[in-house]
């Protein structure tokens, strides 16, 4: 027993470490668009700083989502926020499978290369919908008598720059139309929708993205108006930047080999290499008849096979 946990934490190990250099190699392609992404994050949470200066508290808005849905209260606003964690935490963790599980689909680098784009498409109009036209925040913080329905002014632009870090992201004003939460949320929903391999997942991320939107209303974070404007903007941002974007390659035998050095320390080759990154260490005690099948990865993560038997079993 103690010997197969050990065969197998070394055939994970390798498989890290060569899902490691592969990501690594892409990484070094790549590097300039991920910063591209991550600074485009920053000049948003920057947009929505400076918005929150403009704010000015007023009467809340009639809103047919606010008639319909009882307000959560002020007790209970953390539990929209605790949902929209999950989905990006899980997200998150999904995007890094590939360097565990032997059915992947994904190379993270490039993913991330992809909602990024994703998320800068979406935010600049988001960026452009809420400098039009600010209306008064219906969220606590935001309401007439509330000290932080409308900012200061700063002393020095460097108050500006930082953002005030997570304090002014959590307790900003002015920045509704259209929700950010949900460009997130709908963001990683259709990527995985695309690129995920489990239909029940699938199923239920776009069932937490109605509860979501529920929720973001229910607390008060949002007009309905900004949920509803977020659901098919940022559906048909992704659908035509991603039609631009070119498509990810495929996990076979030869993409990953030319994305894997020529040898390393111990001598092995690229194949040797690809073979470890599946889970195929070539120990001696490993070294078992295997059967060839041609198939793909179904949404399920099951086998088909592309080709019968030469006796027709």
């Amino acid at each position: 027993m103690s010997f197969y946990i050990g065969r197998e934490a070394s055939k994970l190990w390798k498989r890290i470490c060569s899902e490691t250099t592969i990501e690594l190699n892409l990484l070094a392609e790549n590097w300039k668009y991920l910063l591209a992404g991550l600074v485009c994050q920053y000049i948003h949470g920057l947009a929505a700083r400076g918005v929150h200066y403009f704010h000015k508290p007023g009467p809340i808005l009639q809103d047919v989502g606010f008639f319909l849905l009882p307000e959560l209260g002020q007790e209970k606003a953390y539990i929209s926020e605790t949902l929209f964690t999950t989905i990006f935490v899980s997200f998150a963790l999904w995007t890094f499978h590939p360097f565990i599980l032997k059915s992947r689909k994904i190379y993270t680098v490039l993913i991330w290369c992809r909602v990024l784009a994703f998320l800068f498409a979406s935010q600049i109009l988001r960026i452009i919908t809420f400098y039009s036209t600010q209306l008064p925040g219906p969220n606590y913080h935001c309401r007439e008598g509330s000290k932080l329905a409308t900012l200061p002014r700063p002393d020095n632009i460097l108050e500006v720059l930082v953002i005030n870090f997570p304090h002014g992201v959590l307790y900003g004003c002015g920045d509704l139309i259209f929700s950010s939460h949900m460009i997130f949320t709908l963001t990683f929903v259709r990527t995985y929708q695309k690129y995920g391999t489990r239909r029940s997942i699938k199923q239920l991320g776009w069932l937490l993205a109605v509860i979501q939107s529920l929720l973001i209303v229910a607390s008060r974070k949002h007009y309905t108006v900004d949920v509803v404007v977020a659901w098919y903007t940022v559906n048909l941002v992704v659908f035509f930047v991603d039609k631009k974007l070119p498509e990810l390659p495929d996990r076979s035998i030869a993409a990953a080999a030319t994305l894997l050095p020529l040898s390393n320390k111990d001598g092995r080759t690229k194949e040797e290499n690809y073979k470890l990154l599946n889970g195929n260490s070539g120990d001696p005690a490993d070294r078992r008849q295997r059967s060839q099948i041609n198939g793909k990865i179904t949404d399920d993560g099951n086998t088909h096979h592309a080709d019968s038997s030469m006796n027709g079993a």
